[in-house]
């Protein structure tokens, strides 16, 4: 069955109103038409130049099956109008990067009242979709930049990841949560957990975790499986280490594991970010940005995923959220461009 819904040239041209004198990003970058088939879209796109593959996994039973709120379906429409209206010029032309499309998710999507186990079922079945079409983009020599959804996909991605590189991988997740819940059945609080126990992940370290928003069993869990962390409270409140020194600590332990990257991000753990668990305790966007940035230039990325926005719980209505995430996301994606790109001139 086809579980990709295509991103095609139309949708690009929907999104913006050329102006004399300009170029956006929508018409320069390559899209995935309804009628290719995803393997050859991939081939012809490396064969151009692309290095980066953009899609969408657009869905909230992770996160409703962790007993959260929903929302996180619409991020990647948000981050598609805003990034794709961005200028192609000097800085970015934007013909590194496949649009590729959004998994299908509408026949896993249940009821507001659906059972826990039903919704964790369907975890389930999102998981083999969102390995079969990561692994595809890997093995095509492209880096996905992933846009959920839940944070669940996170262990979707480290199988692909495992699956394509032929090892182990290293996750790093800026997040108030660590997601190293009990594997208890599938959802957005354990896709750490999970990987680590189907050796996927060998080694994790978790930026910017809250102190009081994980439980004693889950920090047992994650020692016991040798994680590390530098906590929210320690850099950001009491000023215990920098964050660029915790940058610098967090790569070498990347680089040291010789294992592939897994660049991981809750949006959660942005202040007042319309996601699935906002906080107000959280940290400015411009520290996640030089966070991707910085991981992603100086250690061998597999990918990027930006996990849990939820335009529809902004206060202020569904439109300003979609501006915000949109915005954000946007920002988050080009600082991993600039990243990886100059990550290739060092090398």
């Amino acid at each position: 069955m086809q579980y990709l819904l295509p991103f095609t040239s139309q949708h690009c041209r929907q999104l913006v109103t050329p102006r004399e004198g300009e170029t956006k990003l929508a018409q320069t970058v390559l899209t995935h038409d309804e009628s290719a088939v995803l393997k050859e879209t991939l081939a012809k796109a490396k064969l151009k130049g692309a290095r980066f593959a953009i899609f969408g996994i657009g869905e909230d039973i992770g996160p409703r099956a962790n007993l959260g709120r929903g929302g996180a379906t619409d991020a990647f429409e948000a981050a598609m109008a805003q990034f794709l209206n961005l200028q192609s010029n000097r800085f970015f032309d934007g013909k590194s990067c496949l649009v590729l499309g959004q998994i299908k998710t509408d026949d896993l999507q249940l009821s507001e009242e659906a059972a826990t186990q039903s919704l964790r079922a369907n975890v389930e079945q999102l998981d083999t979709r969102v390995i079969e079409i990561a692994e595809q983009v890997m093995q095509a020599g492209l880096e996905p930049i992933v846009i959920g959804g839940g944070h669940n996909n996170a262990y979707g991605l480290l199988m692909a990841a495992k699956q394509s590189h032929n090892k182990k991988v290293a996750a790093v997740n800026l997040d108030p949560h660590s997601d190293f819940r009990p594997r208890e059945g599938r959802h957005s609080g354990n896709g750490f957990s999970y990987a680590a126990a189907s050796e996927a992940l060998g080694y994790y370290h978790v930026l910017g975790m809250h102190e009081l928003k994980n439980s004693e069993e889950t920090l047992e869990q994650l020692s016991s499986f040798g994680g590390g962390w530098h906590t929210l409270q320690s850099i950001w409140i009491r000023r215990e280490m920098s964050l660029t020194s915790a940058l610098e600590e967090i790569v070498t332990k990347l680089n040291n594991s010789q294992l592939p990257v897994a660049l991981e991000l809750d949006l959660d753990a942005i202040t007042n970010m319309p996601s699935s668990a906002s906080t107000a305790a959280g940290i400015p966007l411009l520290d996640a940005l030089h966070y991707v940035y910085t991981v992603a230039r100086h250690t061998p990325c597999a990918y990027l995923h930006l996990a849990e926005a939820a335009p529809s719980c902004h206060v202020a209505g569904l439109q300003a959220g979609y501006r915000e995430t949109g915005q954000s996301i946007s920002e988050l994606i080009y600082a991993y461009i600039q990243g990886r790109e100059q990550s290739q001139q060092l090398n």
